[in-house]
């Protein structure tokens, strides 16, 4: 069966892209950390005896949520593209796993019709909004589908990190230019978002933010780079991921936010 799905022109969707997805991103040491961060950050959430009622928007092909399916927990995955839904099915197959799983192929903005009428007790939207063409609706969107006292958990690029690592590369240029380029890298965020503007619209949504962490507060700062994998590192990232100033610093960042109502 063929799965299509419309969506906005101007939001990226990795449709042909999941071998080198996989490769280039949960096969590398930036993968390593950000699962590791992810795991600690929710791991009261995913050890919870209460069944929880789990929403992936832009899910991929899976990795993060498979923690809580291992877990019990009940959940729908969804991303704009079907190859990557595809993708996602067969591993959650191989790892026995379907039977807590519901596949969606739909974009963010899609979601609250198609799922109407549903709410979440947690809602995972992780390097969703630096593709999209307006993030900053991308809470209020998801807004009705939280439970009471849900948890939604968001990751993003952070541009004050891109912006440090480029000084330090020495791209004086590139950052004249406010971080634009002619020539678009394709698995390169060309949204990178303000820490202190993602807060303000979960402040507006009234979520309130309960932990906040940094990702790759660490890695993209090293001079060499063949042992980026390495135990010492991972535990110095998550040592670092919520102090000050070094947080601020991580190439993305991951709110887990909380509702007040």
């Amino acid at each position: 069966m063929t799965l299509t799905v419309p969506h906005k022109p101007h939001d990226r969707a990795f449709a042909d892209d999941v071998a080198r997805f996989e490769k280039n991103i949960y096969q590398t040491s930036k993968g390593v950390i950000r699962q590791a961060v992810l795991a600690a950050d929710l791991a009261a959430l995913i050890a919870s005896e209460k069944p929880l009622r789990v929403l992936d928007v832009g899910a991929g092909i899976g990795q993060v949520n498979q923690l809580f399916a291992r877990q019990g927990h009940q959940v729908v995955h969804t991303d704009i593209a079907p190859q990557m839904v595809q993708a996602a099915q067969q591993a959650h197959q191989q790892a026995g796993l379907c039977a807590q799983y519901r596949y969606e192929v739909a974009g963010l903005q899609a979601l609250p019709e198609r799922l109407a009428g549903q709410t979440f007790d947690v809602i995972l939207c992780h390097a969703v909004l630096e593709w999209l063409a307006q993030p900053e609706r991308a809470l209020a969107t998801l807004r009705p589908l939280l439970a009471e006292q849900g948890w939604v958990s968001l990751m993003f690029y952070n541009r004050r990190a891109k912006e440090m690592a480029n000084l330090v590369y020495g791209n004086f240029d590139y950052v004249r230019a406010g971080l634009e380029v002619k020539k678009k890298v394709r698995f390169s965020p060309q949204r990178p978002l303000y820490i202190e503007h993602v807060k303000d619209w979960a402040l507006a949504q009234q979520l309130t933010v309960f932990k906040h962490s940094g990702v790759r507060c660490i890695h993209d700062y090293l001079r060499e780079r063949e042992d980026q994998a390495r135990d010492d590192l991972v535990a110095m990232e998550l040592l670092y991921r919520q102090q000050d100033p070094f947080r601020q610093l991580g190439r993305y960042q991951h709110l887990l936010l909380r509702s007040e109502r």
